[in-house]
């Protein structure tokens, strides 16, 4: 018996599917026992350095929650100015003046091409050398500077490449009603693009949200997983559960906005599938269009 995508498999085909299970299960579970006694041979699993976590505010207060804000504030203040300058390159590459196009793409590959770290580096160079910028504030003033250049270029390609993909016949459609170019990108295609570029969005700021702990790497922004080494070191070097319960809120974050994402994509793709002339029959039996004259009407405004 054959599909369409495969043929069926052979009792010796099943036979060795069977083993390979058997054999990547034996593997899977060699490796967790390997980390497991690991784990524990050093202690690291031992309830005493998992307990302030479950039995105390004062890890959370002290630590996590304050570098739980410092993420989610440069990660807002870089979306936010990350967003208006991506979708003004992206529609610049899209231009048909030269003068705009061409130095919009320059920008984007340059930037792009830049490693955020890099660019974070710089950026606080650059604030220590040539603005007044308290040095505790210089850090944030860094990580958002390189997460604004770097993602703007990249949500750049993305607004770029999902104006791109819609169809020609929306842009003919507006220029035939007297659309100017201006008006087409803002009123026509950027809304239609919204849907399909959210996803790609969302993604760019998980992407986001991670980046920030580039800057607890490198500049001593307190952020996140900056705090784990204040942690391991006031309870009893317990780094790896550290390193899980701040892994944990890092998934927890992600996955929120991913579901945020999804949802809001859902219901703009039902609104687009709602909206339209609604069908109703006329007291006549005659069919009208809901928000469109009747034919009566039409006779008496052109008698």
């Amino acid at each position: 018996m054959t599909s369409v995508l495969y043929d069926a498999q052979g009792p010796r085909a099943k036979q060795r599917n069977i083993l390979y299970t058997v054999l990547f299960v034996l593997v899977a579970a060699a490796v967790v026992w390997w980390v497991y006694d690991g784990l524990a041979s050093k202690n690291q699993l031992d309830w005493i350095k998992w307990k302030p976590f479950f039995t105390s505010s004062q890890p959370w207060e002290t630590f996590i929650w304050p570098g739980l804000q410092n993420t989610l504030k440069a990660a807002f203040f870089a979306l936010i100015i990350a967003l208006p300058l991506g979708a003004l390159f992206g529609i610049g590459r899209l231009s048909d003046h030269r003068w705009m196009r061409a130095p919009s793409g320059v920008v984007v590959e340059f930037f792009r091409a830049i490693p955020v770290l890099i660019l974070m580096i710089i950026a606080n160079a650059v604030y220590s050398e040539y603005t007044n910028i308290s040095t505790d504030a210089r850090p944030l003033y860094a990580v958002v500077t390189g997460l604004v250049l770097y993602n703007a270029s990249v949500l750049a390609e993305i607004v770029r490449a999902g104006i791109l993909t819609l169809p020609r016949g929306q842009t003919d459609a507006a220029k035939a009603i007297g659309m100017r170019k201006g008006q087409t990108m803002v009123f026509v295609l950027l809304p239609q693009a919204v849907t399909a570029m959210l996803p790609a969005i969302v993604s760019q700021l998980v992407v986001i949200v991670k980046d920030t702990a580039l800057g607890g790497a490198v500049m001593t922004f307190p952020e996140l997983l900056a705090s784990v080494r204040p942690m391991a070191a006031n309870y009893g070097a317990n780094t790896i559960a550290c390193f899980t319960i701040i892994a944990v809120i890092y998934i927890a974050l992600n996955f929120t906005l991913t579901s945020f994402a999804s949802w809001l994509e859902r219901r703009l793709r039902q609104r687009k599938k709602s909206t339209g002339a609604v069908v109703a029959t006329g007291p006549a039996g005659e069919l009208e269009t809901a928000g469109a004259p009747s034919l009566e009407t039409v006779d008496r405004t052109t008698s």
